[in-house]
């Protein structure tokens, strides 16, 4: 193999280790709620937001680690890392078998977090990221569910109350959602800016971490038999 074809390849790899994987994912629209700070204490850990059957009349479904997946992909200029959380709970409020009369919340432990590297998953702990032993909940609770007809059926626009470090933000995410006679299932992949929930660790000068984390969520909830 002649030098310019190990240049040339030695390019392609290092081309392919600094791609931003958020680059062609939708990015939520981010805006402040009414109430921008979350509980911040092991004492007081965010309340949950999961709505009761009083709340919302319609099929409480369960979502688990047993049927679903939350998890990210962060980056930076020399690679890029993929994790998720191990433990959290939440509900599918599912109304009339509508997604748009329905509510999803989801409870996290971020305790919980976990990555493709150990070292990596303990500083994500950490006071430079996440914080855990400070902000050891972070939750979401879907405010509005549209159907996004110019995408096709199944296809919704879904904004809800995010808690993250500290920090409660309305967040705007494209998503789709199907329901069948034995699930109601919430699939989808967008980007926020991490420093929009105070999360701010710019990384060694030669080793930048961006700021837009990709957000994987495979919610799937089982109708009881």
């Amino acid at each position: 193999m002649n030098k310019f074809t190990i240049s040339i390849l030695s390019l392609t790899l290092f081309l392919a280790a600094c791609e931003d994987p958020a680059a062609n994912k939708p990015r939520a629209e981010t805006t402040t709620t009414s109430t921008n700070t979350a509980s911040n204490s092991t004492a007081n850990p965010a309340v949950s937001t999961t709505p009761s059957t009083m709340e919302v009349k319609g099929t409480v479904l369960p979502i688990s680690p047993e049927n679903s997946k939350v998890e990210f992909i962060g980056s930076k200029v020399t690679g890029k890392h993929d994790g998720g959380f191990k433990t959290f709970k939440g509900t599918i409020d599912l109304v009339n078998n509508k997604p748009e009369e329905s509510r999803v919340s989801v409870d996290i432990d971020t305790n919980s977090i976990f990555s493709d590297d150990e070292k990596l998953t303990g500083h994500l702990k950490s006071a430079d990221f996440f914080d855990v032993a400070k902000f050891p909940t972070a939750n979401f609770t879907s405010t509005k569910i549209t159907p996004d007809a110019a995408k096709g059926a199944g296809n919704y626009t879904v904004t809800g109350d995010f808690n993250l470090h500290g920090q409660k933000k309305s967040i705007t995410f494209p998503a789709k959602i199907t329901v069948s006679d034995t699930e109601a299932a919430v699939d989808t992949e967008f980007s926020i800016n991490r420093k929009d929930f105070g999360i701010i660790y710019a990384g060694k000068t030669d080793d930048l971490i961006r700021d837009d984390v990709v957000i994987r969520l495979n919610l799937k909830s089982p109708r009881k038999k």
